[in-house]
């Protein structure tokens, strides 16, 4: 409660002057008073103006204002934009454009081959960035890592160190992007069951089909163990000359009515994803703590049929996703539960189409769009990638 300024009293007495001013006592007592008054007023004003324009609201001013204005994001200390504060749409005018071009598991195999990939990376484009995948869906890691559980798993099939990866791609003129799954993987679960899903009766491994028919255990999200394990992925990879890391595959695996009467229904529950998003905000800190950026990669199609759970930008540090389009795969359609979505245009028209419908989902993120196909040729892809400017999108990576 503020309680009223009542003031000094002032208490008159009943004694009177009866003595009268000389006229010039009398001009020197007007000027004096005016003098007296013209301060009071310019110290009112210098008090007074600065709280007033402190009151007033974004946007207030004296004279009318036009009504579509151009303000400036909400930045945090790193002059990151806030959650929540970004344009909304698919604006991209806080992202520094990234232009870039992605290898395959299949040119990680050896130093030769990694060198000679670089070299078709086509030149008429402004390529910038490259990125390749240092531990990919599946779980198998591409680089000589150290981690003892990627050793001992048997996840590690490349020898080539992340120093001399990264200077294979600087040495032609790029900057090194990497690319890590995270929650798709079938290898280290299989020798450390605690990083996988488990029955609650007893602890015996989970697999997503019988093993007659190739059934495979699941990387485990609700792991604590299975989170340090990407973590110790991550800060290998990160500040090791590469400036962006970028975190895919989000995600969980079917599961049967009766595998959830084994695992327990915390698997299948309405909030599974505060899993996903607190995972990928650890993630987070350590990729920024060693001086990279994340990115995060999630499937235009996954998003279209309700299941990529990871989207949750309120909940979410990183602002800046990879929006995967498969040109192959939406050719086919996409499937929700009561509708089918029909990609049957040429490339630039089925990318259009994938950006209206997911426009919302990533709105006030910035986007870097994917586009990845192999039954395509060359002329589609670049009207793909030109139509990406007509949704305010200037970055994109393509394979």
């Amino acid at each position: 409660m503020r309680f009223k300024n009542k003031g000094r009293k002032i208490y008159k007495t009943k004694e009177k002057n009866y003595y009268g001013k000389s006229p010039v006592g009398k001009a020197f007592s007007v000027g004096l008073t005016l003098l007296l008054v013209g301060g009071i007023g310019f110290l009112g004003y210098s008090v007074a103006g600065p709280l007033l324009k402190y009151s007033k609201k974004t946007g207030d001013s004296d004279v009318p204002q036009p009504t579509t204005m151009v303000t400036q994001p909400v930045t945090d200390e790193d002059n990151n934009p806030l959650n929540g504060e970004a344009d909304s749409g698919l604006d991209n005018s806080a992202l520094e454009p990234i232009c870039g071009y992605a290898l395959t598991v299949n040119d990680m195999v050896n130093r030769d081959i990694l060198k000679a990939a670089l070299k078709r990376i086509p030149e008429d484009k402004p390529i910038e960035y490259v990125e390749v995948p240092l531990k990919a869906s599946g779980g198998r890691i591409y680089y000589m890592s150290n981690d003892f559980t990627a050793v001992h798993s048997g996840a590690v099939v490349c020898e080539m160190p992340l120093g001399e990866i990264a200077s294979a791609i600087i040495q032609q003129g790029y900057k090194p992007m990497a690319l890590v799954s995270i929650f798709d993987d079938n290898i280290t679960p299989a020798t450390f069951h605690d990083i996988g899903y488990t029955f609650a009766a007893d602890g015996t491994q989970w697999l997503d089909n019988t093993p007659e028919s190739g059934g495979k255990p699941w990387i485990s999200p609700f792991s604590q163990t299975a989170v340090s394990y990407n973590i110790n992925i991550i800060n290998e990879i990160s500040g090791s000359g590469f400036s962006k890391v970028v975190c895919s595959d989000f995600i969980f695996p079917e599961f049967r009515d009766s595998d959830i009467e084994l695992i327990g229904d915390s698997v299948v529950s309405a909030d599974r994803y505060m899993t996903l998003t607190s995972a990928a905000n650890t993630f987070y800190d350590n990729i920024t703590g060693k001086g990279s950026t994340m990115l995060l990669e999630v499937s235009a199609a996954d998003i279209l049929s309700g299941k990529c759970e990871i989207m949750q930008p309120m909940l979410l540090k990183v602002n800046t996703v990879v929006l995967t389009i498969d040109l192959d795969k939406i050719r086919f359609g996409v499937f929700t539960g009561d509708t089918v979505y029909e990609f049957s245009g040429t490339a630039a028209e089925n990318v259009s189409k994938m950006l209206d419908l997911v426009s919302d989902s990533v709105s006030g993120l910035n986007v870097v769009a994917k586009i990845t196909a192999q039954n395509y040729n060359q002329s589609d892809i670049d009207k793909a990638i030109d139509i990406l400017a007509e949704h305010n999108i200037n970055s994109y990576i393509i394979t």
